[in-house]
């Protein structure tokens, strides 16, 4: 684990998967009397079937990733000499994409909380930076005041792989994100544990705001304005690349935007509907 924390710069969130992962293989190995460095690419199919009847596929492929790095890991220390792992190939899984949001909603959503109370002043500018400048959750949550640049209209973000990029912001989000900050020490008045008067955007006690707050903020506002579905804050991501790549601008700035490493993970991100490509077709196509 701290190998995975320093070397590898995994997000607390993968440590805690990876953690569960390797002991629950460890509880599938013991009756078996078998130390995890003794394990066989057969005791790894064996364990993977097992999980087949609680788990999902997503969840056992997550599952296989732990136990992959595990073994890599003890293969590079010399502690095995071959890597048993290497035998079991990870299934391919379908990929699952949240639908892109319609701008309509989009803009209804930005402006559902209530501008007149310090937290929907929050929310407000919380959904603009996520939208407006395509961030994870993760990454929203964890931005502090330093990390804003009002006059240059951006946020520093720190992302996956403690990956630092520089995100633009519209007017609108950094107008928010201003109202905002004008009345967040409100919230910093009353003394309280885990307050963090650094935070960009903070909870009600003044501590730094959590992802899962944030996955219920946003569900509030979809309800409130009626959207028949289910949103997350990664569809607001999806959105913001997809409605970049309706509105022309190019892959690959979208990429960068974005902090992907790699180009093909951008695409699945700005998958084009069919509607689009039916109107490209029959905007360019000599006979269409």
């Amino acid at each position: 684990m701290r190998h995975l924390e320093i070397s590898r710069a995994v997000s607390a969130h993968t440590l805690r998967a990876y953690a569960q992962d390797l002991k629950a293989f460890y509880a599938y190995l013991e009756p078996q009397g078998v130390a995890p460095e003794k394990a066989s690419h057969l005791h790894i199919r064996g364990f993977l079937g097992v999980q087949s009847v609680t788990l999902a596929p997503a969840s056992r492929a997550r599952r296989l990733a732990g136990i992959k790095a595990f073994f890599q890991f003890l293969t590079r220390r010399k502690v095995i000499e071959v890597n048993p792992a290497r035998r079991v190939k990870t299934p391919k899984l379908p990929q699952r994409l949240p639908r892109a949001v319609p701008v309509d909603e989009a803009f209804a959503l930005m402006e559902a909380p209530d501008a007149e109370k310090v937290l929907g002043l929050r929310d407000m500018a919380m959904l603009e930076v996520l939208y407006g400048g395509g961030l994870r959750v993760s990454e929203l949550c964890g931005l502090s005041l330093e990390d804003l640049d009002v006059r240059a209209r951006t946020v520093r973000v720190l992302g996956k792989g403690n990956k630092e990029r520089i995100c633009p912001l519209h007017e609108g989000a950094i107008a928010a994100v201003v109202t905002w900050m004008e009345r967040r020490g409100e919230l910093l008045v009353k003394p309280a544990k885990k307050q963090d008067p650094t935070a960009l955007f903070l909870n009600f006690r003044g501590g730094r705001l959590t992802t899962r707050s944030v996955e219920r903020h946003l569900d509030k506002y979809v309800t409130q304005l009626g959207l028949n579905r289910k949103m997350s804050p990664h569809a607001l991501r999806h959105s913001f690349a997809t409605h970049l790549l309706a509105g022309g601008a190019d892959i690959r700035s979208i990429q960068e935007l974005l902090g992907h490493a790699s180009l093909s993970t951008t695409q699945r991100y700005t998958a084009v509907s069919f509607e689009q490509l039916q109107s490209v077709y029959d905007k360019s196509h000599p006979r269409a």
